[in-house]
């Protein structure tokens, strides 16, 4: 049975430009919680999508700072994944669209 938390580490795929030239070379990028560390990130990625990950990178994305209607907000950081998987192994981000 899947440990519920390693649902709650993954918070959705990030589907950019960028991000589809890394799967050129095998590698797949998250939105993950800001607590989570990569080890935990490993273990919810290779147990939800049933794949063998060789490594993960983490980075803060810092918030903008945007106006609406003359007051200035600031969105929330956040925390994003480049996880590298091994040889032969791959995740379709796109089946589900």
């Amino acid at each position: 049975m899947p440990n519920i938390k390693n649902f709650e580490t993954i918070i959705k795929p990030i589907i950019t430009e960028k991000s589809s030239l890394g799967s050129e070379n095998n590698q797949v990028t998250f939105h993950v919680k800001k607590t989570s560390t990569k080890d935990e990130i490993k273990v919810a990625i290779e147990e939800i999508f049933k794949v063998k990950v060789k490594k993960v990178n983490t980075s803060i994305v810092k918030g903008k700072l945007k106006s609406f209607r003359g007051s200035v907000g600031k969105r929330s950081d956040y925390k994003k994944a480049f996880v590298s998987l091994e040889d032969g192994q791959s995740i379709d981000l796109s089946s589900g669209v």
